[in-house]
This record gives C-alpha cells, structure tokens and sequence, in this order.
C-alpha cells in the first residue's frame, strides 16, 4: 500500500504545484523551456498512476465496509456521467457552459462511484484520494482564476458527438474492466 501511497502523493504534488504555485511553475518552465516543462509533467504524472496501480493492485485486501450489490447499478450511471463529463473537455458542447471544471468534476464523480462499490481499505484510501485531490484542485482553481466568464453554449451537433463519445468510451471502459481486469461491472 505504500507504493500506492507515493502515487497519491506524486499525483498531488504534480498537479497542485501549478495551481497553488503558479509563480514557481512559471519559473520552471522558463528554466526547462515550456515543451520539456510539460514532457516532465507527462511523466511525473505517468509515473504517479503506475505507482498507484501497481500499489493498489499489489495491496492486501482488508475489508472496511461490504457494499450492497444495487451499488453496481448506481455506479454505472455514475460512470456514464464521469465519461461525458470528462469528455465535455474536449468536444465543444452546452455542459462546458454550465460546469466549471469537467474534467475535476469527472474525476469527482469517478472517485465516488468506486468507492460506492469497492469496500476494502486500498480502494477507500484511493478513491476518497483521488477525490480529495480533485476537490482541493477545483478549490484552488476557483480562488487563482476568480470569476468565471461561461463559454458560449454548444449547438446540437456538438451534443450529438458529445453524447456518441460517451457511449463508445464507456464501451471501452467496460471492456477494459471485463477483459484486462477480470472485472464485470454488470451484475448477474
């Protein structure tokens, strides 16, 4: 679990530094250069998520709390809004819009849903990590950048490749978890 542990921590220094210290990111980049700034950004944040993988994979199971099984169903949904969610980022839609942060908002969402279905202690101390970070990060974000100025809405079509995208990541997702991780999200 401790591997686990120093993913967690990696992940959050790396992804607050820039937001809590944004003079200080400013000042490595100028001295790396902005491209090789971001390149070991990509890494550190690569090398986060093995570690956290391959700690939470590696980790003991310790039983905290049994979860019922309707949690799966609920977790599904929860799923299906994270994708779209994080998928609002990138496709010009209305929910930029109305959300703030989706890709903060996705991750939120993401970590509640698996700590609905996952009761032993690796995943509780993952998912409420993972959670806190992207509660802390929209926290931080918020009081940098002051007041939001929403983009414009998105036109229908926008929402057409929105939703599509959704459905077919969720596919692949469910895929992964079934086929690479012997995991079936769908209740029998």
């Amino acid at each position: 679990m401790a591997v686990m542990i120093l993913g967690l921590a990696l992940w959050w220094a790396s992804h607050l530094f820039p937001i809590y210290l944004p003079g200080a990111r400013a000042a490595a980049a100028a001295r790396l250069g902005e491209v090789p700034h971001k390149g070991l950004f990509a890494l550190i944040s690569l090398a986060a998520m093995v570690l956290m993988v391959r700690g939470y994979r590696h980790a003991d199971f310790v039983e905290v709390w049994s979860p019922p099984s309707w949690t799966m169903h609920l977790n599904n949904l929860l799923m299906l809004l994270a994708i779209f969610l994080l998928a609002a980022k990138d496709i010009k839609s209305s929910v930029r819009h109305h959300i703030r942060h989706p890709m903060l908002t996705a991750a939120m969402v993401w970590a509640f849903a698996h700590l609905l279905v996952n009761g032993d202690a690796a995943s509780v101390l993952l998912f409420s990590g993972v959670l806190a970070w992207a509660v802390v990060a929209v926290l931080g974000l918020n009081a940098r950048d002051g007041d939001w100025v929403r983009p414009p809405r998105g036109d229908r079509s926008g929402m057409i490749r929105h939703l599509v995208a959704t459905v077919v990541v969720f596919a692949v997702v469910v895929g992964i978890h079934w086929q690479l991780l012997g995991v079936n999200p769908f209740p029998q």
